[in-house]
């Protein structure tokens, strides 16, 4: 009798996964149609930390297949179909998760999914403000008389796109920092007492996601995840008093 109760909530957690991924699916495809239909739209938005970097006069990007439109347009949407779905996906993903957890778990979950939210947006916004036209800025620099820039619709959706997720995933190292002091695999004091060490890893970080390599942009994404490095600090100090 126990396995075959074992094997019915099994069966019963996996019709309930499926539900909950059909809904995320249905929410993903509406998003995509809204998404691809504003996509020209937000194709321009994406390209705005860009043009204004370009020489004047040629601030346009161009094409070099007869489909690149069309399958660039196709990302956008779905990207922006993820996006404009999150809300009912990160509800399908509460809905499955939150009957197995206890009331401080849940407040916990909640409190995780919150400020990884927040803080990936943040980062997000930071590359689009300020690491974009800056790096562009100096790249474009180098376009002379008898060198002249002519940029693609897909490379540069592919440097944009990455460089943003990069950023948004980035600034979620304070909250990794949290979780990890939580389940007492790195105390804040340890965190601290690597600090120089720290220090190295995100200028090496900043190195290589930066489009760049002078300095000045690698800095303006150093100078954040060091900031972001020490809020790690203080958060894993705050997460250990709570836990005594």
């Amino acid at each position: 009798m126990p396995d075959i109760d074992n094997e019915s909530r099994f069966i019963g957690h996996l019709i309930e996964l499926r539900k909950r991924l059909i809904r995320s699916s249905i929410a993903v495809a509406i998003g995509f149609a809204v998404a691809y239909y504003y996509s020209d739209w937000l194709y321009a938005v994406l390209t705005k930390p860009l043009l204004p970097a370009m020489p004047k006069g040629q601030e346009y990007l161009v094409f070099t297949g007869v489909v690149e439109p069309f399958f660039i347009y196709m990302k956008v949407g779905f990207f922006g179909g993820l996006v404009l779905a999150s809300p009912v996906i990160f509800y399908q993903i509460w809905a499955f998760v939150a009957p197995a957890l206890q009331l401080k778990e849940k407040a916990w979950f909640l409190g995780i999914v919150f400020s990884s939210t927040v803080l990936f947006i943040t980062g997000v916004l930071f590359a689009y403000y300020v690491v974009l036209p800056f790096g562009f800025i100096y790249l474009l620099s180098f376009a002379t008389d008898g060198l002249k820039p002519m940029l693609s619709m897909s490379d540069y959706f592919s440097l944009s796109t990455k460089l943003l997720i990069a950023f948004g995933m980035t600034f979620q190292l304070p909250l990794a920092m949290m979780v990890l002091a939580r389940f007492g695999l790195v105390t804040a004091k340890k965190f601290l007492s690597w600090w120089r060490y720290a220090i190295v890893i995100i200028f090496i970080v900043a190195a290589v996601l930066t489009p760049t390599p002078d300095f000045f942009n690698q800095l303006l994404m150093a100078a954040p995840l060091i900031v972001l490095y020490a809020i790690g600090i203080v958060t894993a100090k705050i997460v250990e008093r709570k836990k005594d």
